[in-house]
């Protein structure tokens, strides 16, 4: 969904010329091309492309870059950090997680785009689509289903080789927050309680609650612990044909069961399908396959796929509540239309199912979960 903002580029472009140009030294014949926003350019981040010229050592050079620009109108997330992205990708660029070349981190110079940004390198690709969801249309329609399946077991492959990295040795140890809870899941489950009582409020939201009462009551113990990707999903990738080029948006990276990351994929592609009344693309792998196959790849079982499918109904729908009051705030929706969204939504509908509650409208009404 594009950003409700327009940014006035003519203005922004050579402000930002005279910053690369600072940070490329002797070069000469620094120029800033193309730059543009793209349909893609959400809510959460704003993206810029662009295409920066340059001569170096009498030779002249050319690369296509992007712009991730901190949010500065209404946060999803109670706090934004820019840097922790940009540092994320630098320590993966050694290891075998394909990831952006990054280039420059500013987070202190205001003056360019009116907030923290970050340069990195493009990668030529495809992404599957999450507007509209990519098993309602997009290019995964207009490849076979041989295409699909490697595509959707190249993200779990990509999960794998994330999983599989020792958390110290890569210089990861600084995303545990001890403060929060005495493994991953603890820390998680306490910054989504902030998170939620930012968000909601005070005002009700049954199915939310529901989903927080039960992952409490039945929190695995003895958990692995690995690096996460977070928002782990084929939308975060690009392909390189069938083959996984990038894995992108680390805003949610962190530390825990490897598990969190297979429920989140498999919970976002259930939402991407059933949560819409979607019939999943012929060539995806049914969901045992897929757990399977990262079984395979990643040398270990999954044990808890429920808890961790309701743990990211749980973080997905305290975004969406989120979301909503967004939508409220841009005036793309009114009060009453953006308050029946936050209860009831793709999200919490498919929580509501997983959790056999009745449909979120029908709990909103009652007012609680009782009767």
């Amino acid at each position: 969904m594009p950003t409700p903002w327009q940014r006035d580029l003519e203005r922004d472009r050579p402000r930002f010329e005279r910053w690369i140009r600072d940070r490329l030294g002797d070069a000469s014949d620094v120029v800033v091309e193309n730059l543009v926003a793209p349909q893609s350019s959400g809510f959460s981040n704003e993206t810029l492309l662009f295409d920066l010229s340059w001569r170096e050592g009498g030779e002249a050079r050319r690369e296509a870059l992007v712009v991730r620009i901190q949010p500065t109108g209404y946060q999803v997330f109670p706090e934004y950090d820019l840097g922790l992205q940009f540092r994320t990708m630098q320590l993966l660029a050694p290891t075998d997680v394909p990831v952006p070349r990054v280039h420059w981190l500013e987070q202190e110079d205001m003056g360019i785009f009116g907030a923290p940004f970050y340069v990195m390198g493009q990668v030529p690709g495809r992404v599957p689509t999450d507007n509209p969801p990519y098993h309602a249309d997009g290019w995964l329609h207009e490849i076979t289903p041989a295409e699909r399946e490697a595509i959707w077991l190249g993200g779990f492959e990509c999960m794998a080789r994330i999983h599989a990295l020792d958390v110290d040795a890569t210089g990861f140890g600084f995303l545990r927050r001890p403060q929060l809870g005495s493994n991953g899941l603890a820390q998680e489950l306490a910054y989504y309680d902030r998170y939620f009582e930012w968000a909601a409020r005070g005002r009700p939201q049954p199915v939310i609650e529901a989903a927080r009462e039960w992952l409490v009551a039945n929190q695995p113990k003895d958990e692995p612990e690995t690096l996460l990707w977070g928002d782990a999903r084929i939308g975060n990738i690009i392909f390189d044909g069938t083959r996984p080029a990038a894995v992108l948006d680390w805003e949610m990276v962190g530390v825990g069961s490897p598990e969190a990351d297979v429920g989140w994929s498999i919970f976002l592609d259930r939402h991407h399908s059933e949560g819409i009344d979607t019939p999943r693309l012929e060539g995806f792998p049914s969901y045992a396959d897929t757990v399977a196959f990262y079984e395979e790849k990643a040398g270990r079982k999954i044990r808890n796929l429920e808890y961790y499918q309701i743990f990211t109904g749980y973080r997905f729908g305290i975004i969406m509540l989120r979301i909503a009051q967004q939508m409220v705030h841009y005036q793309v929706m009114g009060e009453e239309q953006g308050r029946e969204f936050e209860l009831n939504n793709t999200v919490t509908r498919l929580v509501a199912k997983l959790m056999e509650l009745p449909p979120p409208g029908e709990l909103a009404q009652k007012g609680s979960l009782s009767g």
